[in-house]
């Protein structure tokens, strides 16, 4: 599964780093697994949201149980540094 966020591009990197703890507890706490976290860095978004007109784009692959993907999802939508964010399964793996 692969979860894509966008933040504040003026987040620091404690901030950043608090996210994706986080992140990295919520998967891992009930036995999934994080394969990889790429930071794309700032990007222009498709439409201004809060306002904003670039965002500080991760994408974060990793496995886990169908039903942790709740879980996950709560944490990331109450995270003010968090703008958007997208979970979706991967076809191509297992």
């Amino acid at each position: 599964m692969n979860c894509c966020s966008s933040s504040t591009p003026a987040i620091t990197e404690e901030t950043r780093a608090g996210v994706l703890k986080r992140i990295d507890v919520a998967i891992t706490e009930q036995g999934g697994q994080v394969d990889n976290v790429d930071n794309w860095g700032k990007r222009k978004l498709a439409f201004p949201v809060d306002k904003l007109t670039e965002g500080d784009y991760t994408l974060i692959d990793f496995h886990a149980d169908p039903t942790q993907i709740a879980e996950l999802d709560r944490i990331l939508r109450i995270n003010d540094a968090v703008k958007r964010h997208m979970v979706v399964a991967r076809t191509d793996r297992d």
